[in-house]
Formats: C-alpha cells, structure tokens, sequence
C-alpha cells in the first residue's frame, strides 16, 4: 500500500481496501478489530497534514468493530461490508456525533439523529469511523483539509474530507454528498473511485431541501464503492417518489463499452496542455482496444446536448442557491458573524433573482435532461474529465485582496450530470505532473450499476496514463 504524499501513478498507487479482507475476516486470520487499529495507525500519522476529520469517535467504532469481529467469528456476519470503516461527510446527521457543516454557526450542534444512509449503514454492520470534513454548509468555502498527495493543494470540495480520507488510506470508503460536483471533483483531485447515483438513487434523509442534491460513496476500489452504495439503498431505498439505486448485490461483472461520446462540455476551454495530452492518449488507449468513440461533430444529438449544457455551471449554481437561500437567510439572520463572507456574497446573488429567473434556470435544466436522454440510442455511455486537470494549489484567502471565487476548484466538467439528474462513476485513470486526474463515465438515470460495470471494464482493460506538466 502506497502511502506516499507525493508522486502519485494510477498504475501503481492502491489505497486502503475492504472487499479483499473479508476472507481473512471468514477464516479467522485477519479481524475487523484489527482492520480498524490499522486504520487508527494511519490516521495517527496523516490526520495532522491532512486534516480530514472534523470529530472522531475512537470509543465508539472500536466498540462497533469488536462486535463485528464476534459477527464473522460465529459465521453471522450482517453483509458484505460488516466491519467496514467507514467516514460520513459532517453534512449528514449522526447520532453519536456532532453535525457541524463546516459553519461556525452550528459549532456544537448535535442532533443525535442519525441521516437514513448511516443508518443502514449500521444495520450493515458497518462501523461509522468519523465526521469528515465538508465545506461550509456544502458550498465552497473551504475546509481545513489538505490534498493527499500535495498539501499545498486543495482535495476539492465540498467533500474534501471524505474524499482525502480515502485517498490517504486512512479509510476504506466514505460518503460524500453533491449537488454540483462535491462528489466527482474532490474524487478526481484525490484518485478515488466514487459513484454520484442516479437523482434520488439514495435517500437524502433530512437532507432534502435541494432539488439536484445526492449522496454517494468514495472508495479505493470500484468494489466497494458499489458494496456500499448498493447496501445503503437495499435498506433506505430513494428519495421520496424514487425507486432509489437498483442492481446486484454484489459489484457488476465488467462490460466493454462498445461506443462513447466524448463530451467537452464547457470546461474544455479552461484545459492546460498537458491535461488535454493525457485525456486524449488515454481516449487512444480505449479506440485502440476496439471502443468506437463520438464527439459532438458525430452526430446533430451529441452538438445538441453539448449546447444544452454550454452554460451549466451558471444553470445549476442559480438553482442551488436560490433553492437554499431562505434556509441561508435565516441562518445570516441569525448569527452573523458565524457565516463566511463568501457565503454571504453568494446569497446576495441569489436574492436578486426572481421566480421567473427560477423558472428560466428549470427550463433550462429540462431541456439539458432531454436531449441528454436522445444520446442513449447513439452510445452505452458518456465519457469525460472528471476535473480540469490537477487539483489547483490553495494558499488560503488574502487579507484585503478579492475572495478567490473557487477555492476548492472547478466543477466545470461535474455540473452537466448534476442537471441531467444522471448516474457517474469516477476512476482515477491519469496523473498529470504528479497528481490525481479522474474519468468520468455518465449514463442515463437508473443505468448506476451499468455504469459501474463500463467503468470497471475501463479501469481494468485500458492502461492508464501520467504525464508531466506542461
């Protein structure tokens, strides 16, 4: 296991696994009491750099271990992921520990709730490990947390913590949450596998306010990145008026895409030449294992869906923040002082908009969600960058100088699958002068577990590629 907080090579890098274990846990030679104190070790040594946890409860998941180690010993293990480590994005309710947004104005805040995905992850018998660290209230304002591989740089947002959790091998599998790219992004900056589901794939619990928001887990292998997944939605199903996350219990088989479109989507206008040399040699990799690969001068459906989304990060950032400000509002409102100025400028936007503005932006989004769904004739899937090349370097806010407007980097290439409501899966598939680049494979709604299979296939037949920078 390479823990190395530099020089990072998809070919050679493995993060912390779960799935590869449980025999041992099976036959008596490995325990997950065991696997936890490995775990402890890790972020014993990390946790200072990285700063991924906004609260530990050590008591509690040793407790919770132990009981799993007796599980496996006596043949009743409750599911595949009994005894998992597990960290939750400190957006979602828990009940053992604080739920503090990332927002000085809920320090201490405790609701003793646990969300509906940490519940069925109990009932799996997993052992919730820690709070990991969000940006503010799920916005971008940065956290504490640091890059994995490169602590002057940022592991995106807004689940940072999950996300560097996962890509520093302190934790087999985190869950994150999205409403623009806080679950791609961050994966991609940190070498992550991660599925954002299907709208309403998993169910939000409490957290239900906006209407493009998802959980969805990070992981360091595509098996149990579905494990978990796919064990949260067997118990909690959907959102309200969803099925939810449906497939096998076990990770999809691989399956050999036979035509992708490419997407460039906005976001390829704010590429560095070695990011571009990278997604394009490993689009030759896939063309060259027999993959029939489309681009948006293929087909009039393909230009039509690439123009329906031209302008998505400004289509879903509208829509989010209006959906958010009464809730926003009330909390300014309230304790002033306890909210950040870049959350402040971004709900002043927001309040200057009307309900026909609102209307636009949802119209705009249905049409982006149809013509998303013509290209499910034309290919088994679409491909692109999951992040603008590497994680940008994050120096901290400048006194006197203007808030930098996207901290946790862009989430240019995330937002089109936000509002077409779609499933994605992450794989990290390049390295770009030393650090993380993810791919991105999206489908239609409800094709999650079909699109973790394409995914899989990807990442164990086609090679993948580092470059140096430009």
């Amino acid at each position: 296991m390479d823990h190395k907080a530099a020089g990072y090579d998809p070919l050679t890098f493995k993060g912390r696994t779960f799935h590869d274990v449980r025999q041992a846990f099976a036959d008596g030679t490995d325990t997950p009491i065991a696997y936890l104190e490995r775990c402890l070790d890790m972020v014993a040594a990390r946790e200072p750099t990285i700063k991924a946890f906004a609260s530990l409860n050590e008591a509690a998941a040793r407790a919770a271990a132990e009981a799993s180690t007796k599980r496996w010993k006596d043949g009743t293990p409750l599911s595949a992921i009994d005894g998992m480590p597990i960290g939750i994005k400190d957006l979602l309710e828990t009940r053992d520990m604080p739920t503090q947004m990332g927002c000085a104005a809920f320090d201490g805040h405790f609701p003793k709730n646990d969300n509906a995905a940490v519940w069925a992850l109990r009932q799996a018998g997993a052992v919730i490990f820690g709070k990991t660290v969000t940006a503010e209230l799920g916005g971008n304002h940065p956290g504490p947390t640091t890059n994995p591989f490169d602590p002057a740089r940022t592991p995106g947002g807004s689940s940072s913590g999950s996300a560097a959790a996962v890509g520093s091998a302190m934790i087999p599998a985190a869950i994150g949450t999205q409403v623009g790219g806080s679950i791609i992004r961050p994966a991609a900056f940190c070498g992550n596998f991660a599925l954002k589901p299907s709208q309403g794939g998993i169910h939000r619990g409490e957290r239900q306010a906006t209407s493009m928001s998802t959980h969805g887990p990070h992981a360091a292998c595509i098996e149990d990145m579905w494990q978990v997944a796919i064990e949260i939605a067997s118990r909690t199903g959907g959102d309200p008026g969803h099925t939810g996350l449906m497939g096998p219990m076990t990770p999809p088989r691989p399956v050999r895409p036979e035509r992708l479109v490419v997407l460039q989507t906005e976001g390829w206008a704010k590429l560095d030449a070695a990011t571009i040399t990278a997604f394009e040699q490993l689009m030759d990799n896939l063309q060259r294992a027999g993959v029939t690969l489309l681009r948006r001068g293929d087909h009039p459906w393909i230009e039509s869906f690439e123009k329906s989304i031209a302008n998505a990060t400004a289509v879903c950032g509208m829509i989010t923040g209006w959906e958010n400000r009464w809730f926003q509002r009330n909390l300014v409102d309230r304790c002033p002082d306890g909210v950040s100025a870049r959350t402040k400028a971004t709900l002043s936007k927001v309040e200057a908009m009307t309900l026909h503005d609102y209307h636009a932006l949802m119209l705009a989004r249905e049409t982006a969600r149809r013509c998303h769904a013509t290209l499910a004739p034309l290919a088994d899937a679409a491909i692109t960058l999951a992040c603008p090349g590497p994680a940008p370097l994050w120096p901290g806010d400048i006194p006197g100088e203007p808030l930098a407007p996207r901290p946790t980097g862009d989430a240019v290439f995330n937002y089109p699958s936000s509002m077409a409501g779609a499933p994605v899966v992450t794989v990290p598939m390049m390295a770009v002068g030393g650090m993380p680049v993810g791919l991105q494979i999206m489908g239609q709604r409800n094709e999650d577990a079909r699109m973790t299979a394409l995914a899989r296939w990807i990442h164990e037949n086609i090679s993948p590629v580092s470059v140096k920078s430009a």
